[in-house]
């Protein structure tokens, strides 16, 4: 059982020892159907006899009651609530006379006025019992701050919405704390700064655990206005003579102001009746009129900065209410920064910074401080502060840590801190190159999330300096540039575009370090191919957003480049390649945004250049016949790509389409073929009027021009030339060339042309370009519309054999013999450079080695007899053909130097030759082998290079030496 407890006793005991929270928060502890009950014993008690001490005491607990927060019980109290828990309505607090307050009178025997209907409700009873016996200014402006703020916050007046700004909170309690600290009479006067911080933080930040009623409000809206008549102009007259701000006047000012607000917003928004509508009216003019009496010097309170600054980091390091915000004050304040308090404050709550928004500040905060601080004692705070900060930023995690690295290039670019911290630069090159020294040395997944945080690092510091040493290493160290990409691309920060002035527009701070760090000091092949994949994987990184986009790629390192004469012409081609290969992100392709039209004009000069090919000057580069099909397959992608959609409307799309068509004109008349799928309808294919002699052209669809190179007898060629330009264009041309196949002499004449206009085109033709030729050759040869007779120069004997699989490749093989033996002709003797005769080789090689796949492919695997009746003896004659065809293009070729692919394929026949003849399983096998090596023998015998004469025999002779050591 709780014993009895005589209340005046008790009374007098807390406001003797000046306790009221502890009483406040005894009451609060109770059930809540006894908590107004005891409330109001102690109205009665204080409205007995009252003196200014018990309104003191009844005002103190008046304001406890407001500020009370109920997760904050200290051991007494949650014993004390266990208790009654515990016991329940045992208590026996309601039984029993009172004594009399002071041994004087019963307050239970007084006339008491009507009960209130709450606690609350209770406070302003009091008040009403009380306010005639309250006579001190000091006192009024307390009593009136209470009822004021009660009616502000634990009503309807309280307005919906966030709470007070973290600043405006700052100020207030910071100006409580002044007050305190210069108010010799307040309680909290010589307190600790910490416990005046944290009291003054509950002074402004009541919470309304509950709210009087619609009636009780204005009841309490009622009061107030009278209370405001009575004493307002004696209070305005004492406020604005006094020359020191008392808190309790402070808090009645600023209270009042915020209650006027709060009744304006109520009596604006909500249905009042009439008699509440009158109340409110009344209660905001005389709230304004007292208002505007009083002085201005009242309504706030200057506080020293210092002051406030010290509240702040108390509010952080003793974790009060909202110390999470005041974290934010705390790092953008430049006017505190780099005092001895601020700097060990960092340095002791680094765990409370670790948030990107909070790191950010702090480092707009300490480049502010550098740039105006640049003595020895300023550059060593700088150097603590910057540890602290990276710290707080080490402990972010990677999604912040590019948070903060947006803003760090936003505010300071590529340089970042390095641009106004020279503490930042002190031993950075030396910790660059250790950290990508360890980086490199130890290339693996399980390393990749060690590497991206030292890299974190770096990376805040001094950006640019960063991706450059990334970007260096990417291309100079074999097999790492992968790794290096993925760490870059765990920045997605870095996609980050500079303002600098540039034609081009921003571009990326990664391509911008790839543009110095890099471009143009790439110096061996392998340098180019770990560039070319380093730059692949920025631009898909797989599951990681890219860090560069193709159009910014084809900006920095295509569209500068695309001249013949440039160095970097080739690699810029396969980089226009690999980013047109990228799949649009959008409906809209990015090459729309890369001057398509003119790009499109940049490589059809590039193909023109290439129809003068060999008559270049030697010392202009240009690029190789190699890079020739890049140049066509990059052309088909972009008319693929480059649609009308593209343009903003038709009437632009038709204009940009005649503007290249013009221009067009001038080039090759090659060059227009391969834009008709760009075209379409709206432009003929333009071909020389020769082309109609020999083909059944569609008007519709074609067009002659005159063209003073193709004479009479050149339409072949003009034929011939069509036929390279595309797949789709050379089954045309094969299906629309008319050849009477029943006329001898048209047949005759048909292929005496073609082997002078193969020979014509063979030198200046592409890899893809000649095998669209060979499959021309191959599908005339099949339909026997050209007449490629087969003479018996290298045939020692009749060979009583079935060749009629073979005839193509037998024919094809003597088609290239007697190509070559026109182009090496006195008549010709002059007609190619040095260089070209390398390429014609190489391209003819490149034949013979397509020709054998298909003898392979026609003979089967290698078995004594077939099923459709070929043998490995037709097999092994036709490469024997091959074999001394290729040697006699060797004897005839100009000048040597061209032994290297001749000697490949030469050995690869006779390889070929081997397979098949090591499978005959005939009697008379031995000698045929014997006398085919004697004749190949006595054919390589007879080549003029030594070299490759040498190579052949030493061929043969090991072939010879495995037939002697094969059983009978």
């Amino acid at each position: 059982m709780i014993p009895d407890v005589n209340r005046t006793i008790l009374f007098e005991l807390v406001k003797a020892l000046a306790a009221p929270r502890l009483l406040v928060q005894l009451l609060l502890a109770l059930p809540q159907d006894m908590q107004q009950s005891e409330l109001e014993h102690l109205v009665e008690y204080v409205a007995s006899e009252t003196s200014p001490s018990d309104i003191r005491f009844f005002l103190d607990v008046w304001w406890e009651v407001m500020k009370h927060e109920e997760e904050q019980e200290d051991a007494t109290v949650a014993m004390f609530s266990a208790l009654i828990r515990q016991h329940g309505c045992e208590s026996s607090l309601d039984d029993g006379l009172q004594p009399p307050k002071r041994f004087k009178g019963d307050p239970g025997s007084l006339n008491a006025p009507p009960a209130a209907t709450s606690l609350l409700g209770a406070l302003i009873e009091g008040l009403k019992q009380t306010y005639r016996s309250i006579s001190l200014p000091r006192m009024r402006c307390y009593a009136l701050a209470n009822l004021a703020e009660l009616l502000s916050v634990f009503t309807e007046l309280e307005p919906e919405g966030s709470p007070l700004p973290v600043a405006e909170y700052l100020d207030r309690v910071s100006s409580v704390v002044s007050l305190w600290t210069s108010d010799a009479e307040s309680q909290f006067h010589l307190r600790e700064l910490d416990e005046k911080v944290k009291e003054a933080e509950r002074s402004v930040s009541l919470l309304s655990v509950t709210k009087l009623s619609c009636e009780e409000l204005f009841v309490g809206l009622d009061f107030l206005c009278s209370l405001l008549r009575a004493w307002g102009e004696e209070l305005q007259d004492t406020l604005n003579s006094s020359e020191e701000l008392c808190y309790e006047s402070y808090r009645f000012v600023d209270t009042l102001t915020i209650f006027k607000k709060n009744l304006v917003c109520f009596s604006e928004t909500r249905d009042l009746g009439e008699d509440e509508a009158r109340v409110v009216l009344e209660l905001t003019q005389i709230t304004k009129d007292f208002l505007k009496e009083i002085n201005t010097s009242l309504k706030s309170k200057d506080v020293d900065t210092s002051l406030v600054s010290s509240v702040a980091m108390t509010i952080i390091e003793q974790k009060l209410d909202r110390h999470v915000e005041m974290c934010s004050i705390f790092a953008s304040e430049k006017t505190w920064a780099f005092s001895k308090g601020w700097v060990d404050c960092l340095v002791k709550n680094k765990a409370l910074f670790q948030k990107p928004e909070l790191v950010l500040k702090l480092l707009e905060t300490l480049v502010s401080f550098a740039v105006s601080c640049q003595d020895q004692e300023g550059r060593g705070l700088q150097m603590q502060v910057t540890e602290a900060i990276v710290e707080c930023y080490a402990g972010l995690s990677l999604t912040d840590k590019n948070e903060v690295l947006s803003g760090v290039l936003a505010s300071w670019g590529g340089s970042g801190l390095s641009l106004h911290l020279q503490v930042v630069m002190e031993g950075f090159q030396e910790d660059l190159n250790v950290t990508f020294n360890q980086i490199t040395k130890s290339v693996s997944d399980r390393g990749l999330t060690r590497a991206v945080a030292s890299v974190a690092r770096l990376m805040l510091l001094y950006p640019k300096a960063t991706v450059k040493q990334v970007c260096n290493l990417a291309v100079v160290n074999l097999g790492a540039h992968q790794f290096l990409a993925q760490i870059l691309c765990s920045f997605p920060a870095l996609s980050f575009p500079e303002t600098r002035d540039d034609p081009g527009g921003p571009r990326s701070l990664v391509v911008r370090c790839l543009e110095e760090a890099v471009w143009g000091r790439l110096s061996t092949v392998r340098e180019e191919e770990q560039f070319l994949e380093f730059l692949a994987f920025l631009l898909q990184p797989g599951s990681a957003a890219s860090l560069v986009s193709p159009a910014e790629v084809t900006k920095a390192f295509v569209l500068p480049y695309l001249k013949s004469d440039s160095a970097q012409i080739e690699l810029s081609l396969r980089i226009l390649s690999k980013v047109l290969g990228i799949p649009s992100c959008s409906e809209e392709h990015w090459v729309k945004s890369c001057h398509p039209f003119p790009l499109l004009l940049s490589l059809c000069k590039l193909l023109d250049g290439y129809t003068k090919y060999w008559q270049q000057p030697t010392d202009q580069s240009f690029p190789s016949l190699e890079t020739k099909d890049r140049i066509l397959n990059i052309l088909c992608q972009l008319c693929e790509v480059v649609r009308p959609e593209a343009a903003p409307s038709p009437e632009l799309w038709v204009q940009s389409l005649a503007w290249l068509h013009r221009k067009v004109a001038s080039l090759d008349w090659t060059v227009g073929l391969r834009l008709k799928k760009l075209y379409g309808d709206h432009f003929k294919n333009e071909v020389p009027a020769t082309l109609f002699e020999i083909c059944t052209l569609p008007g519709d669809e074609w067009t002659s021009q005159p063209l003073p190179a193709y004479g009479p007898g050149s339409g072949l060629l003009a034929w011939m030339e069509c036929c390279c330009v595309s797949t789709a264009l050379r089954e045309t041309m094969l299906t629309l060339l008319t050849v009477n196949v029943d006329n001898p002499e048209e047949v005759n004449l048909f292929s005496k042309g073609f082997l002078v206009a193969l020979i014509q085109v063979l030198p200046w033709c592409s890899h893809s370009e000649w095998k669209r030729l060979t499959h021309v050759v191959e599908n005339l040869l099949q339909r026997q519309v050209l007449h490629v007779p087969y003479t018996l120069e290298y045939v020692q004997y009749m060979p009583l054999l079935n060749l009629r699989p073979f005839a193509c490749s037998l024919q094809f093989s003597v088609l290239f013999l007697r190509g070559f033996q026109l182009l090496c002709s006195s008549s010709c003797s002059t007609w190619l450079p040095a260089e070209a005769w390398l390429h014609v080789v190489q391209l003819y090689c490149g034949s013979l080695t397509d020709l054998l796949g298909s003898i392979k492919s026609t003979a089967g695997p290698p078995s004594p007899l077939t099923d459709d009746g070929t043998s490995t003896q037709e097999a092994s004659f036709v490469c024997i053909q091959m074999f001394c065809h290729l040697l006699h293009v060797a004897a005839m070729l100009p000048d040597e130097g061209y032994g290297e692919p001749l000697v490949v394929v030469a050995l690869e026949i006779l390889s070929q030759y081997e397979m098949f003849s090591g499978a005959d399983t005939s009697p008379s096998n031995a000698l045929r082998r014997a006398n085919e090596r004697h004749f190949l023998e006595s054919i390589a015998d007879n080549v003029s290079d030594k070299a490759l004469r040498r190579t052949l025999l030493q061929k043969l002779s090991k072939l010879g030496a495995r037939s002697a050591g094969e059983p009978a």
